[in-house]
C-alpha cells in the first residue's frame, strides 16, 4: 500500500523512519516573491503492495502549479555525523549511515520510482510570483505509469488512476518579500572545481563551470564571493600546496614585476551577469601556520613556478615588496573598472591572541594601500577589535557576546567546525530547524553579514588530496559531515543543491520577512513576538528546538504582516 504525506521542509526523512511519525503540513502562509519549500513523503509498506518497483507519474494541479519544481531527496553515506566528544541531544542521529541531503532531478523524464519499505521524499519548491493573484491550493497525485507498446512500436508510459492524492492550501499574503539586505559569503573554491572536473585552471571550460556554480550561488542569497586574487591561503598545511588558482597572473622579467588582470576581468563579468554585488578579496597572508606568506605562482623569465612557498616568511622583505606592488596595481585596475568600492579585504584568517602583534605588523605593511576600503577577518577574540587591528570583526557565533556589547558599526558573524553544542550549524545530522534558526539570531542582533567557509570545498584538511564529495562529506574525517560543502558537482558541470542549501535560503527569507514586519511594528515588537513563540529569549546559543517552534516563529511574523496589509 502506498502511503504519502505532505510535510514541512524542516523534516529530514531517513529511509527507516515511520511516515506516521511526521505531522502533515496545514495551510502554511507565504509572501509574494518567496520560494516556499515542503516535502511529499512516500513509502510502499504493509499489505496490498504496489507492483514491484513501480514508476509513478506525478501530477500537480492548482493556480501555482506552473511555479512548482519537484526534486528527489537522495541519501548519501555519512561516516562522521558528529564529533564524538562534542554533541547534544538535538542531533537527529549520531551514528554512521545513510543521511538525506542531495536534491536531484526526477528520473524517467519526471517520474517517481517507488521502493518498498523505504521512506523517501520529494522536495517541492513553489516560486511564488510577486504579482500572483490566484488561489494557493495545490494537489499532488501519484499514478502508476505502466510501460506499454505504442502505435509505432515504441514503448510508452500509460498512466493508471491515481493511487494517492495530497493537497495543501498556501495562504498567500498580499505583501512582497523585500530585497535581501543581509550580506552572505560562503567561500567558493575554483580550484576544487578544476580538480573535480579535471579541467585546466582558467580555461574556457573552467570559467563555464564557475559561472554555472556562481549562478546557483547567487540564486540562493549569496551576494558576496571569495575572489582568489592569490591561490587561497586556507586549509592547507605543509608540505602540501593547493592547486595553483590565482586570478592575477604574475610575470617577472629580469627582476621586474608585471601583472595581468584579464582573468579577474572575466571573473567580474561573471559576477555581474549572475548578480553578485561584492567581492571578498582573498587573504594576503597564510591562515595556519600564521608566519608564512600566501603561496604565489609566477612566470619568471619564461618559466612558470612557485615564487613564494613554504620557505617564505610572511614579513620577509621580498614578499612585502611583492604585495605592495601587486596590491597597488590591483587597486588601480579595480578603480579604472569602477569596481573598487565593491571589495572587502582580508589580512589573515582566524588569528589567535598570541599572533596579535604579528597580525598588526602584517596589516601595517599594506594598510596604506587599502585605506578607505572595508577590511574584515574571521576571529574569536575581542582584542583584535579593541586594538584596532580589525575594523569589521567577524566573530564566531560562540564568541560573539563581547562584540555585541561593544557594538561595532558593522558586525558580522560566522560558524565553522566547533559550534556543535547548542549552536546553529549546517551538518547533515542536525535538524533543519536548527540550521534555519540562524535567521532570527542575525535579525535580533542587527548582524550585517554572515560568513561560512564551505560552499564547495572538495579537498581534505591539508589540501593534500581531493575527495569524492559523494562518498566523503567530512573532509576525510576532519569535520562533521556537511561542514565542507552545500552543493554537489553534477556530471554536466552544474551544481546539485542540498537540503542544507535550501534551509540557508529559508533563513535568509525569514530575515527579509522580519524586516518587512518591522515596517509596521518596531524591531523590539518583532523580536518579542518571536520569543513568545519560542518561549525563550533568542540567543546564538538557543536555537529552535523543534519543527513546530521554527514554523510557529515564521507563521507569527506572517500573521503580523497580514494584519497590516489586509490578508
Amino acid at each position: 500500500m502506498l502511503k504519502t504525506k505532505l510535510v514541512s521542509s524542516q523534516i529530514k526523512a531517513f529511509l527507516d523512519d515511520d511516515i506516521d511519525c511526521f505531522q502533515t503540513i496545514v495551510q502554511p502562509s507565504v509572501l509574494l516573491g518567496e520560494r516556499f519549500s515542503m516535502q511529499l513523503l512516500y513509502v510502499d509498506a504493509g499489505e496490498d503492495r504496489l507492483p514491484l518497483r513501480p514508476i509513478c507519474a506525478l501530477n500537480i494541479e492548482g493556480d501555482l502549479a506552473e511555479y512548482v519544481t519537484v526534486r528527489d531527496v537522495r541519501n548519501l553515506p555519512v561516516e562522521r555525523p558528529i564529533d564524538p566528544q562534542k554533541y547534544d541531544e538535538q542531533y537527529l542521529r549520531t551514528t554512521p549511515g545513510l543521511y538525506p541531503d542531495i536534491l536531484t532531478p526526477l528520473r524517467y523524464g519526471g517520474k517517481v520510482v517507488i521502493a518498498r519499505d523505504k521512506l523517501r521524499s520529494l522536495w517541492i519548491e513553489v516560486d511564488v510570483p510577486k504579482d500572483f493573484e490566484g488561489s494557493g491550493k495545490l494537489s499532488f497525485s501519484l499514478a502508476i505509469a505502466e510501460a506499454v507498446a505504442g502505435d509505432t512500436g515504441f514503448i510508452a508510459f500509460e498512466e493508471q488512476p491515481p493511487v494517492s492524492t495530497d493537497t495543501v492550501e498556501l495562504n498567500v499574503i498580499r505583501a512582497a518579500l523585500p530585497e535581501q539586505q543581509t550580506l552572505f559569503t560562503q567561500w567558493f573554491y575554483p580550484d576544487c572545481l578544476a580538480s573535480y572536473y579535471d579541467v585546466e585552471v582558467w580555461s574556457d571550460r573552467h570559467f563555464e563551470i564557475i559561472e554555472n556554480f556562481l549562478e546557483g550561488y547567487a540564486k540562493r542569497g549569496r551576494n558576496m564571493v571569495y575572489t582568489p586574487i592569490l591561490t587561497p591561503a586556507l586549509n592547507v598545511l605543509p608540505p602540501y600546496l593547493r592547486k595553483p588558482c590565482q586570478l592575477v597572473e604574475v610575470v617577472v622579467n629580469d627582476g621586474v614585476y608585471s601583472f595581468d588582470f584579464s582573468h579577474l576581468d572575466r571573473w567580474i563579468d561573471i559576477l555581474d551577469r549572475v548578480g553578485i554585488r561584492y567581492m571578498e578579496i582573498s587573504h594576503f597572508f597564510h591562515q595556519k601556520p600564521v608566519q608564512y606568506a600566501a603561496k604565489v605562482y609566477a612566470t619568471v623569465d619564461g618559466e612558470y613556478k612557485l615564487l613564494f612557498g613554504w620557505e617564505t616568511m610572511a614579513l620577509s622583505d621580498e614578499y612585502i615588496d611583492f604585495l605592495r606592488r601587486m596590491i597597488s596595481a590591483l587597486v588601480a585596475h579595480l578603480k579604472a573598472r569602477g569596481d573598487d568600492m565593491r571589495c572587502y579585504y582580508h589580512i589573515a584568517d582566524e588569528p589567535k591572541p598570541n599572533t596579535l602583534e604579528q597580525y598588526l605588523k602584517k596589516k601595517a605593511a599594506i594598510a596604506d594601500l587599502i585605506k578607505g576600503y572595508p577590511v574584515m577577518d574571521a576571529l574569536a577574540e575581542i582584542e583584535f577589535y579593541e586594538s584596532g587591528a580589525v575594523e569589521i570583526p567577524v566573530p564566531v557565533t560562540s564568541s560573539i557576546g563581547p562584540f555585541l556589547e561593544r557594538g561595532p558599526e558593522e558586525l558580522w558573524t560566522y560558524y565553522a567546525c566547533n559550534q556543535v553544542v547548542g549552536y546553529s550549524n549546517c551538518y547533515l545530522s542536525m535538524p533543519s530547524w536548527r540550521t534555519r534558526s540562524l535567521g532570527m539570531q542575525l535579525y535580533k542582533f542587527h548582524v550585517k553579514g554572515f560568513l561560512h567557509w564551505g560552499y564547495n570545498y572538495y579537498n581534505n584538511r591539508a589540501s593534500g588530496d581531493a575527495i569524492n564529495p559523494y562518498l566523503d562529506l567530512a573532509g576525510e574525517d576532519w569535520v562533521n559531515a556537511g561542514d565542507t560543502f552545500v552543493v554537489y558537482p553534477d556530471m554536466d558541470g552544474k551544481p546539485l543543491e542540498s537540503i542544507r542549501l535550501m534551509t540557508f535560503e529559508e533563513a535568509l527569507q525569514d530575515i527579509r520577512a522580519m524586516e518587512l514586519c518591522e515596517k509596521y511594528y518596531s524591531h523590539d515588537e518583532v523580536v518579542r513576538a518571536m520569543e513568545e513563540e519560542l518561549g525563550a529569549p533568542i540567543t546564538f546559543e538557543r536555537c529552535a528546538h523543534s519543527e513546530d517552534e521554527m514554523l510557529r516563529v515564521r507563521e507569527r511574523i506572517n500573521r503580523m504582516i497580514a494584519e497590516k496589509v489586509g490578508r
